[in-house]
């Protein structure tokens, strides 16, 4: 495997990380940055640089950003948020992966790219819960926030430095894992 190659799956997985804490971010960011030359994605993928892709896409970016807003609304979003991270976590990844095998890409789409972007929003998921649960709802409006600074922040670092973005990702899943080992059982009721 090449550098080229590494580096394209370096940043399909750092922005499907992104699409896990905002959707529409990440593929905005995809848009702008082929619509501006400053990105080279696949033959199959070119409609994402055309003028009516980014037009759509920022107007979701923002309905997407402004919806989690909404004390309500938020956790609605989340309950259809999960498959749409997927979905866009695969479309990402494929989007940008060169240098593979169609077959290979795709396998590494649906599985790394989905498998990051939906394992994101799992536990965004599970932050808004619980913040939802202790604050009443009213601590939704920090976790919107760090969200759409999260999705921005990753999508731009895996663009710019793909191979910090995958360490960082790598660096999260560390962390969460280990958080995870370390809760206290449960105890069984009797």
């Amino acid at each position: 495997m090449d550098l080229e190659t590494l580096l394209s799956i370096c940043l399909g997985l750092g922005l499907a990380a992104a699409c896990g804490f905002r959707v529409f971010v990440p593929l905005l960011a995809v848009s702008l940055a082929a619509h501006t030359g400053h990105l080279e994605i696949g033959d199959s993928f070119h409609w994402l640089a055309g003028t009516p892709a980014l037009v759509t896409l920022a107007i979701a970016t923002v309905l997407e950003i402004g919806g989690y807003y909404i004390p309500w609304l938020d956790n609605l979003l989340d309950s259809v948020a999960g498959p749409a991270a997927v979905v866009a976590g695969v479309i990402t990844t494929a989007s940008v992966v060169t240098g593979l095998d169609p077959m290979l890409k795709w396998t590494l789409a649906v599985i790394a790219g989905g498998g990051v972007a939906g394992s994101i929003q799992a536990v965004t998921t599970g932050l808004r819960g619980a913040s939802t649960l202790s604050t009443a709802g009213l601590g939704n409006f920090l976790v919107a926030t760090l969200e759409w600074v999260a999705a921005t922040a990753f999508a731009l670092l895996a663009l710019v430095l793909p191979i910090v973005a995958f360490l960082l990702l790598v660096a999260m899943a560390f962390f969460v894992a280990r958080r995870l080992l370390r809760a206290p059982a449960t105890p069984a009721a009797t």
